[in-house]
């Protein structure tokens, strides 16, 4: 299968402080990979480089063979837009939420290209389809909803725009079990024909077998394959 994600000797930190050290991780299309570790150990860093949102940065990063990453030390984000326009598509740990808009148009701001804007409105369906409880809560303020239905808004907005590799942070983060497991399902529901996923989880329990892969990271390095499908 194609790669839809390749990193090579990836660098990455903020200031004085180098956070990832020599990352090399490849993401194949129609996978669902998780990266496992302790909050601190660089998991939202990888997510953080591969946007362009990080302090600095050294190494390769091709999304779908093209040429993303490379040296940078400075403006972080400016290059996102332009990321998000190639097929990517991350969904940032916590609720990462604007209070002060409705659920519709919270989703509505992920709909960031041309096509997904003219198709808002079936997108934001299908998130719906996604997530049911969003349905009745369409008009209501993000910022007095729940902690799981703010968690499934940031999720949804995510999925308005039509992307070929999805970067999903901590989903179950302070949430309860029975939430937590909610929103996995959900994002297990989406099918991969096409695409790629890589969810970056503490609780291994979750992913344990519904991801092809899962990779740990600890101390700003991968430490190899930890399970696969169907292992305990």
């Amino acid at each position: 299968m194609p790669e839809v994600l390749s990193i090579t000797g990836l660098t990455a930190g903020y200031g004085p402080l180098r956070v990832l050290h020599e990352i090399d991780f490849n993401v194949e299309e129609g996978e669902r990979v998780g990266l496992v570790g302790l909050n601190g150990h660089g998991k939202t860093t990888l997510f953080r480089a591969v946007s362009h949102l990080v302090g600095w940065q050294s190494g390769s990063i091709k999304l779908n063979g093209e040429e993303i990453g490379g040296t940078r030390s400075l403006g972080p984000g400016r290059r996102t837009s332009g990321i998000v326009r190639k097929g990517l598509a991350m969904t940032p740990q916590g609720d990462a939420i604007f209070p002060g808009l409705t659920v519709r148009q919270h989703l509505d701001c992920g709909a960031y290209s041309r096509l997904a804007w003219r198709e808002r409105r079936r997108r934001r369906d299908t998130v719906m389809d996604i997530f049911p409880p969003l349905r009745k809560l369409e008009d209501a303020l993000v910022g007095k909803l729940s902690g799981g239905e703010r968690r499934m808004v940031s999720v949804g907005r995510a999925l308005m725009v039509e992307a070929s590799l999805y970067l999903v942070d901590e989903p179950s983060l302070g949430l309860a079990p029975k939430i937590s497991a909610s929103v996995i399902e959900a994002l297990f529901s989406l099918p991969t024909e096409g695409r790629a996923m890589v969810i970056a989880e503490q609780n291994v329990a979750l992913l344990t077998g519904r991801v092809d892969r899962m990779i740990g990271m600890h101390a700003g390095r991968l430490r190899g394959d930890v399970g696969h499908v169907g292992l305990e």
